[in-house]
């Protein structure tokens, strides 16, 4: 018998992982270019030409032990090129130290809540929320509370935190630009939540899921977390910025301003270790280290973005232009997202309900996908529109 929690989880599922299932259902039944799949936020661009240009350097002239074990934290000259990077971005001198290699983002996320979290701790995320931080705070016996962001403006409310912590919080989850939204939370927001949680008894820390930080358009910047937050754990990876998906490799960072930062820089490797991750991938960490500066065609991605943003505005939908990331969220036509990305399924567009985000009333598209899948969806979101009284 598997474990009741798990099986519980299990049966609540990812609406993610169903609507890429329907989609595979549907293509197989009408073929692949008469489905409109926009559910998996799998980037489809090619890793850039530094990242190519490191895997064969590195294949035909690897350094001595390039595949076996390192310290459980990583390489110590690939720590060295990300806190470099995490320093001239926050501005703080970080240290090598505070540094640990990981298995992506979710393995950094997962080995930062096991370094902090004490059974019935609380993990603050913030809604809409990447649907795994659930499941990642669980993974610890720690407690999800979900808060809700402005329904209009899809930034935090800062008093709906204020009311929401109690004395087991111990940490809260960002995620700028935000998945599904693209909403980019500025400085003046991280500046007030960080003022509102020093005045808390307890410590805080606040941990920051940035795989999209590069993932920026129209010439905009993300403010840095650690910069304006002192209880900031940067939890990232290049899944995204480097169509490394696959490859799982990320890194966690721990701000020099952290409270119980020693023990932190010693508790972080230690879980990674015990949670059976033990390092990250050796080979992708001297890849990374030596593509550090580099990142996708990202006008590629805007390009989809302005097309996918057309063709649902000419077909009647209200959404706004995200700043960030590789997803549209715009509103459900009706109260009941769930029976409208069913709707749209029943013409061959596969999509997200804001449900699968803790955010029911929107939707979620994925722009990462092929012009002609855009293009070819217009007709379907046109009839989609009319028949929900948009056009």
């Amino acid at each position: 018998m598997i474990s009741k929690s798990i099986a519980e989880r299990m049966n609540k599922g990812s609406w993610i992982r169903k609507m890429f299932e329907e989609g595979g259902r549907l293509k197989a039944l009408y073929g692949a270019e008469n489905v409109f799949d926009f559910s998996l936020g799998n980037p489809d661009l090619e890793p850039p030409a530094e990242v190519l240009d490191a895997i064969r350097e590195l294949a035909v002239d690897p350094p001595p032990g390039l595949h076996g074990y390192m310290s459980n934290a990583g390489y110590l000259s690939t720590r060295q090129a990300v806190a470099e990077l995490v320093s001239r971005r926050s501005g703080l001198d970080v240290p090598a130290s505070a540094v640990c290699m990981t298995v992506g983002a979710g393995g950094a996320l997962n080995v930062a809540l096991k370094a902090i979290l004490d059974p019935g701790d609380e993990v603050m995320i913030l809604a809409p929320y990447f649907f795994e931080y659930t499941s990642y705070t669980g993974n610890h016996n720690g407690v999800p509370v979900i808060v809700s962001c402005d329904r209009e403006t899809l930034l935090p409310d800062l008093d709906v935190i204020r009311h929401a912590i109690t004395p087991r919080t111990k940490a809260l989850i960002l995620n700028s630009p935000n998945n599904p939204s693209g909403v980019i939370y500025p400085a003046e927001i991280l500046v007030q939540l960080d003022a509102l949680l020093k005045e808390i008894p307890q410590t805080i820390y606040v941990l920051s899921d940035e795989p999209y930080n590069e993932l920026v358009f129209d010439n905009q910047t993300v403010p840095d977390t650690m910069a304006h937050i002192s209880n900031a754990i940067i939890c990232t990876s290049w899944s995204k910025s480097l169509s490394l998906a696959g490859d799982r490799i990320g890194y966690l960072a721990i701000s020099p301003r952290c409270e119980d930062f020693d023990r932190l820089i010693d508790a972080v490797p230690f879980c990674n270790r015990t949670l059976g991750f033990v390092n990250a991938p050796a080979f992708f960490q001297r890849v990374v280290e030596k593509a550090i500066d580099a990142r996708v065609d990202i006008k590629k991605y805007e390009e989809r973005r302005d097309l996918l943003l057309g063709v649902l505005r000419d077909a009647g939908f209200e959404v706004n232009c995200p700043a960030g990331g590789i997803y549209l969220f715009p509103r459900s036509p009706i109260e009941d997202d769930v029976a409208f990305a069913r709707a749209c399924a029943r013409h061959n567009v596969t999509l997200v309900p804001g449900t699968g985000f803790g955010f029911p009333g929107y939707v979620r598209l994925c722009f990462a996908t092929s012009q002609a899948t855009i293009l070819g969806s217009a007709r379907a979101f046109r009839i989609i529109g009319h028949e929900f009284g948009l056009n």
